[in-house]
C-alpha cells in the first residue's frame, strides 16, 4: 500500500506539471501578457504594501490572501496563502513580474522561475537593505520618481527621530522588551528589524545579546533585566497591563509599575518591512519619550 500510495502521489505531480506545461504551449497562459499596461503580481505584504505605495494600484492583478494592506489589497484577486500560492493560477494570469520574499516562498520561487517567469524576491534584513529593495521595485516597475519620493519621506521621518534621539544620554535611553508572542514568550533579538528601530528611536534592546532575530525569551530573565517600557507587537486580547503583571514576579519590573506596557502601534509596522516601517519608528519614539 505504500508504494501505490507513493506512486498516486507521483504520478499527481506529474499531471499538476504537465497541464502547467499545457496551458503555457497553447497560449492560454504564460510570461507576460502583451498588454500595454504591465500586470503585477504580489505573494508578499511588504512587497504589496510596496507596490502601493508607488501607485500601481492598477497594475497589480493578483496577491496573497496574506496582503492586507493598504485597504484596496483586499479587493484584489487572491492566489493562494503566503506559503502556498496556488501556481497554475498565477500562470492563468499571465503576470508580467511576479514580487514574493525568501524562506517560506522559496519552492514557489523556484517553481516560477523554472516556468520562465519574471520574479523578484524581496527579503531585506535592516532598513538599508529596505531602502535598496524600494529602489529596485521603482526601477523594474519604472516608478523610479516615486520610490525617490518615498525614500526621501521615510529618510526625514529618520532624520526626525534621529535629532531628538541624540540629545538623550546613554545612562537615560529607556530600557525596552519586545514581546512578539506570549506563549512560548518570544522577542526580537540582534538582527531584527525591532532591535534596529529600538535603537533608532532611543531604546535599549534588553534582548539584543540574543543572536537570534526572533527566539523564545525566559519570563525570568525578563524580571532581572528589569525594562522600563514593554511593547507588546501583537494585538492582545486583554489590557495589557493585567495580562502582564499577572506573569510570576513580574510585578517587580518598572514597566509594570509605571503602567508603561502599550499595545497600541499596529504590528506590522514592527515585523513588515515596507513603506509604513519608519511610521513604526515614530510610534516607537513616541511610547518610549511621551
Amino acid at each position: 500500500m505504500v508504494r501505490r500510495s507513493g506512486f498516486f502521489i507521483g504520478m499527481k505531480k506529474i499531471y499538476s506539471v504537465i497541464g502547467l506545461i499545457v496551458l503555457m504551449i497553447c497560449g492560454a497562459a504564460g510570461p507576460g501578457s502583451g498588454s500595454a499596461t504591465p500586470r503585477y503580481i504580489s505573494l508578499a505584504p511588504s512587497t504589496t504594501e510596496i507596490l502601493f505605495a508607488l501607485g500601481l494600484d492598477k497594475e497589480i492583478i493578483a496577491v496573497s490572501s496574506f496582503c492586507d494592506y493598504p485597504a484596496q489589497a483586499k479587493l484584489k484577486e487572491k492566489i493562494g496563502d503566503f506559503s502556498r500560492p496556488n501556481i497554475e493560477k498565477i500562470v492563468s494570469l499571465r503576470p508580467d513580474f511576479i514580487f514574493c520574499t525568501g524562506l517560506e516562498q522559496e519552492p514557489a520561487v523556484n517553481q516560477l522561475k523554472r516556468l520562465g517567469f519574471n520574479v523578484y524576491v524581496s527579503d531585506p534584513t535592516n532598513i538599508k537593505e529596505l531602502f535598496e529593495t524600494i529602489s529596485e521595485i521603482g526601477k523594474i516597475t519604472h516608478k523610479n520618481n516615486e520610490a525617490a519620493q518615498l525614500l526621501k519621506k521615510m529618510q526625514a521621518d529618520m532624520d526626525a527621530v534621529s535629532s531628538k534621539v541624540r540629545a538623550i544620554p546613554d545612562g537615560k535611553k529607556v530600557r525596552v522588551f519586545i514581546e512578539i508572542w506570549h506563549e512560548p514568550l518570544m522577542t526580537a533579538g540582534k538582527g531584527s528589524f525591532i532591535d534596529e528601530l529600538i535603537t533608532l528611536a532611543g531604546g535599549v534592546n534588553i534582548a539584543h545579546e540574543v543572536r537570534r532575530p526572533y527566539s523564545n525569551f525566559s519570563a525570568e530573565k525578563v524580571v532581572s533585566l528589569n525594562p522600563g517600557c514593554i511593547i507588546m507587537a501583537y494585538m492582545a486580547q486583554e489590557l495589557p497591563l493585567r495580562l502582564v503583571a499577572s506573569r510570576f514576579g513580574w510585578g517587580n519590573i518598572d514597566a509594570v509599575k509605571n503602567k508603561r506596557i502599550f499595545n497600541d502601534i499596529d504590528p506590522n509596522m514592527l515585523l513588515r518591512p515596507g513603506p509604513r516601517t519608519t511610521e513604526g519608528l515614530k510610534e516607537l519614539y513616541q511610547r518610549l519619550y511621551p
